[in-house]
């Protein structure tokens, strides 16, 4: 199968206003509220992770975003028009976790298939470069691992010139390498004024890649900033340092402004909403705590304390 590739410009579109425009969006599968007034807008070039536990409503966000399901209520809109719109206009690429791959053909076949159906497409050579997935061109599709149908699927993503790409968990099943070349690819995508917006697992990518993070529970957006930002919102910090073995442990529990509690020998980590006040109460209990650490959250912990602080409201 052959392609040919009309004269378009490498750059997204001109786009005024913004990508993508949640305005109080809801969506409910029977009792369940998958998603809750949800309000949000994307900018050009950004790029932009989705976190939320398991059941916190980012595969349903993603599929209202891109027309495959409606939403109960409220407006979804994607550069200024609607999805169904965006996408026959060859704007939106998406890697998402539902959908199987033709099978009966080799990587080749498929991804010129993806090439041949977009409005702007890239030669067909420069797309398997891009996935990564030259070497295994010749394939058939039901013989690939999941790390190498992952790639396959980034490949029909990026088929053409896309001025947004959505990638619902888009490196389960990669190897470390793979991954790496995998967001080298997508900083380029970025870099070049396209918006990427990838819901992810793996937290440290998005602190790593995502220069704003969204974090949504039950629906409902959480925190909405850079991880630096998210961070900060969680309000605590983390306290480590070493004791001697014999210090009473429900001392340790007692100290001011604690908001978890672990120990394992006579290494001791804490995390505080005021970490002056915890180290200083430390001290004045007469005790020398040895390699003091101070520090603010990770991303893992400041996810996982905005939703439990979330949790608990409800």
């Amino acid at each position: 199968m052959t392609t040919t590739t009309p004269a378009h410009s490498a750059g997204p579109a001109t786009t005024a206003g913004p990508v993508v425009s949640f305005q109080n969006v809801t969506k409910s599968y029977g009792q369940v509220r998958a998603v809750d007034g949800l309000s949000l807008e994307l900018h050009p070039g950004e790029t932009v992770a989705l976190l939320g536990p398991n059941g916190a409503g980012k595969s349903s966000t993603l599929d209202l975003l891109l027309g495959l399901r409606p939403a109960d209520s409220g407006e979804v809109r994607l550069f200024g028009g609607t999805a169904r719109e965006a996408v026959a206009a060859g704007r939106v690429g998406a890697m998402l976790q539902s959908g199987g791959l033709m099978e009966e053909v080799s990587v080749r076949e498929l991804v010129a298939l993806g090439c041949s159906l977009h409005p702007r497409p890239h030669p067909v050579d420069e797309v398997l470069h891009r996935a990564g997935i030259t070497e295994i061109a010749s394939r058939m599709v039901n013989k690939l691992s999941g790390g190498q149908e992952q790639r396959v699927r980034f490949a029909l993503a990026t088929a053409g010139h896309n001025d947004l790409i959505v990638l619902d968990e888009p490196t389960t099943g990669m190897d470390v390498t793979a991954r790496q070349a995998f967001w080298a690819t997508m900083r380029e995508q970025a870099a070049q004024g396209r918006t990427v917006l990838f819901a992810t697992h793996y937290l440290e990518e998005a602190d790593a890649i995502a220069d704003r993070v969204l974090v949504l529970n039950k629906g409902r957006l959480l925190a909405d900033g850079s991880a630096a930002e998210i961070k900060a919102k969680a309000g605590a910090r983390r306290v480590a340092f070493d004791l001697d073995g014999t210090v009473d442990e429900q001392v340790l529990r007692a100290l001011p402004a604690l908001t978890a509690f672990e120990r394992h020998g006579t290494t001791v980590k804490l995390q505080s909403s005021d970490a002056d006040a915890t180290v200083h109460a430390v001290y004045a209990l007469g005790l020398y705590p040895r390699n003091l650490e101070v520090a603010g959250l990770g991303l893992e912990q400041a996810f996982i304390a905005l939703t439990e602080a979330e949790e608990a409201t409800r």
